[in-house]
C-alpha cells in the first residue's frame, strides 16, 4: 500500500482547518434576517418583476448560503420544462422556488424536513409569481404552468409533487 505524500496530508489538513474556520464563522440567522427572507419571498411572489427583485433574489441566495440553521431543498424537476428555456421569464419563475421555500421553512420550522411540503410551498410559490408575471405580461404563458395552476385548483398539485419529487433527493 503507498504512503500518501506529506504535502498532501499538509495540503489535506490545511482544507480541513479551513473548511471548519468557515463553519464556525457561519452565525445562525437573526430573527431580523428571517423575517427580512420572508418579506422578500412574499415581495418576489407579488412583484418578481420589480426594480429591486434582482438583488433581493441575490440577498436571499447569498444569505441562505451564509447561515447554518435555514436549509432549503428545491427539486428542479418541478418546473423542468422551465430549464430548458431562457424565454417568458423562466429564470424569475424558476428561481421563486428558493425564497418561496425559505419562506415555508421559517414559518413552519417543524416541517423543514418535510421534503414534499416544501416542493409543494416552493412550487406554489413559483405559480403565483407566474401569475404575477401574467397579469402584466399576457404573452408570457407557458402551458406547462397554466396545467399545474389547473392542478392546484383542483387540490391535485401535491400528489404532482410527490410523483415528480421521487426522483429528487
Amino acid at each position: 500500500m503507498r504512503q500518501p505524500h506529506p504535502a498532501g496530508l499538509v495540503a489535506l489538513l490545511l482544507a480541513l482547518f479551513t473548511l471548519q474556520a468557515q463553519a464556525q464563522a457561519r452565525k445562525p440567522s437573526t430573527p431580523e434576517d428571517r423575517a427580512k427572507a420572508v418579506e422578500i419571498a412574499h415581495a418576489l411572489e407579488s412583484d418578481p418583476l420589480s426594480k429591486d427583485a434582482k438583488a433581493q433574489r441575490n440577498w436571499i441566495v447569498h444569505w441562505l448560503i451564509d447561515v447554518p440553521d435555514v436549509n432549503v431543498k428545491v427539486c428542479a424537476d418541478l418546473l423542468k420544462p422551465l430549464l430548458d428555456s431562457n424565454k417568458n421569464y423562466s429564470a424569475e419563475i424558476f428561481t421563486q422556488m428558493v425564497p418561496s421555500a425559505a419562506a415555508f421553512v421559517i414559518a413552519n420550522p417543524d416541517r423543514a424536513k418535510d421534503d414534499e411540503a416544501v416542493y409543494t410551498a416552493a412550487l406554489e410559490g413559483s405559480l403565483r409569481a407566474y401569475g404575477t408575471i401574467l397579469k402584466a405580461k399576457p404573452k408570457a404563458k407557458w402551458p406547462f404552468l397554466d396545467d399545474l395552476i389547473e392542478k392546484r385548483d383542483r387540490g391535485e398539485l401535491t400528489d404532482y409533487v410527490r410523483q415528480v419529487s421521487s426522483h429528487c433527493k
